[in-house]
């Protein structure tokens, strides 16, 4: 595990773990596999997510930005 990744554990005066540190870059890509995860749970978001894992056609960013004026 890289330094960037590592898990550090806090321990109280009788070195029994009580806590962890983990850095923000494994946070967030603990929370985002958390977040599909619960998105999948719904046979409707399912759906949905296949399909626009698929689309092949939409709006660009700078479309959108466009038409909405900003």
């Amino acid at each position: 595990m890289s330094a960037s990744r590592r898990i550090q554990y806090v321990s109280d005066a009788d070195g029994k773990p009580v806590g962890v540190l983990v850095p923000i870059a494994l946070w967030r890509e603990i929370a985002s596999e958390r977040e599909t995860a619960y998105l999948l749970k719904s046979e409707a978001m399912r759906e949905r997510l296949s399909k626009a894992k698929d689309r092949t056609t939409g709006t660009s960013l700078a479309d959108v930005k466009a038409k909405l004026g900003v």
